[in-house]
C-alpha cells in the first residue's frame, strides 16, 4: 500500500512522527509512506490553499518533502508533483488537540483530508485530544500512537466511502486519556459544543499597540450524547463519516415548494 501523510502542526511536529509510525504500520514491508507536510504549523486554515501565491517546496528526506503553504496545498503538491503515482491512502494528523463538533470546520487537519477525497483518494484525519488525563504523560500522543493502525484497519475492512463526486472522508478523535482506558470505538455524528465558540481577544502591547488574540472556550465540557465531543470526552475513540457536500438537503426539500 502507498501512503501520503500530511498534517497542519508542521513538518517537526510530534504528531507526525506519531503518524509515519503508525502509516508504516498499515503500509507494510512492501509498502511506502510518503511525507508532504507544511513547513511551518499551519492550524485552523480548513481547506485553504494558496490560490495566489506560490509556494517553496523542499526534500526533507527520503520520500518526505516539505511545503511553505497549507495541509490542502501539501495534498496537491504531492498528487501533482511529488509522487510519480497517486498513493491508495492520505492520513492527515495526528493533530496535536481535537477536531470534533465545530473545531472540524476549522480544522487544516480535516482540510487535508476534504483535498484528498475531492482528488478521489480515500482520506482519514486523525487527532488527539488533550485534558487531565494525558496532559501530564510522557507520551501525551499515547491513544493515538496504540490504537491508531488498528482503527484505521477497521475503517478500511468496513470499505465505505461512498460515491463520487463526494466521496466519504472520516474523521477521528482519541480520548484524552491512557491508551490502555479507551473504550474502544465509537461511531458518532459531528457535535456543537455550546459556549465554545472562537472569539477575539484585544490585548494591548508594551508599546502601546493594540493586538487581537484568538481564543476558544473549554474543550471539556460535556454536550449532546453520541456525538463526536461526547463520546471522545467518555474515553471512547470518535469516528465520524463525513462529506463535502453542505447541502442542507431537509431544508432543499422543505423550500423547494416556496421557491418554484
Amino acid at each position: 500500500m502507498r501512503i501520503l501523510i500530511t498534517n497542519d502542526d508542521g513538518i517537526r511536529a510530534e504528531g507526525l512522527d506519531v503518524m509515519t509510525q503508525i502509516a508504516h504500520e498499515i503500509a507494510g514491508d512492501a509498502g511506502e509512506v510518503w511525507t508532504v507536510a507544511p513547513e511551518l504549523e499551519q492550524s485552523g486554515v480548513a481547506h485553504a490553499i494558496s490560490y495566489i501565491n506560490p509556494m517553496r517546496i523542499r526534500q526533507d528526506g527520503a520520500r518526505r518533502f516539505a511545503v511553505e503553504g497549507m495541509p490542502a496545498d501539501c495534498v496537491l503538491a504531492a498528487l501533482s508533483e511529488v509522487m510519480d503515482t497517486a498513493p491508495d491512502l492520505i492520513l492527515s494528523g495526528v493533530n496535536r488537540g481535537n477536531n470534533a463538533g465545530q473545531n472540524t470546520l476549522y480544522s487544516g487537519t480535516v482540510g487535508a483530508a476534504i483535498e484528498g477525497t475531492l482528488q478521489g483518494v480515500k482520506s482519514i484525519a486523525l487527532s488527539q485530544y488533550y485534558g487531565p488525563l494525558n496532559k501530564d504523560l510522557d507520551d501525551t500522543f499515547e491513544a493515538a500512537r496504540m490504537h491508531g493502525a488498528d482503527t484505521i484497519r477497521k475503517i478500511l475492512d468496513a470499505d465505505v466511502w461512498g460515491q463520487a463526486p463526494y466521496s466519504v472522508f472520516y474523521n477521528v478523535n482519541f480520548p484524552a486519556m491512557p491508551a490502555a482506558d479507551c473504550k474502544g470505538i465509537a461511531l458518532a455524528p459531528q457535535g456543537f459544543r455550546e459556549n465554545a465558540n472562537f472569539y477575539a481577544n484585544a490585548q494591548t502591547s508594551p508599546n502601546g499597540r493594540e493586538f487581537l488574540w484568538i481564543g476558544a472556550g473549554s474543550q471539556q465540557e460535556p454536550t449532546t450524547p453520541g456525538t463526536d465531543v461526547q463520546v471522545a470526552l467518555e474515553g471512547y475513540i470518535a469516528v465520524t463519516p463525513m462529506h463535502c457536500d453542505l447541502t442542507n438537503h431537509a431544508a432543499l426539500e422543505k423550500l423547494n415548494g416556496i421557491f418554484s
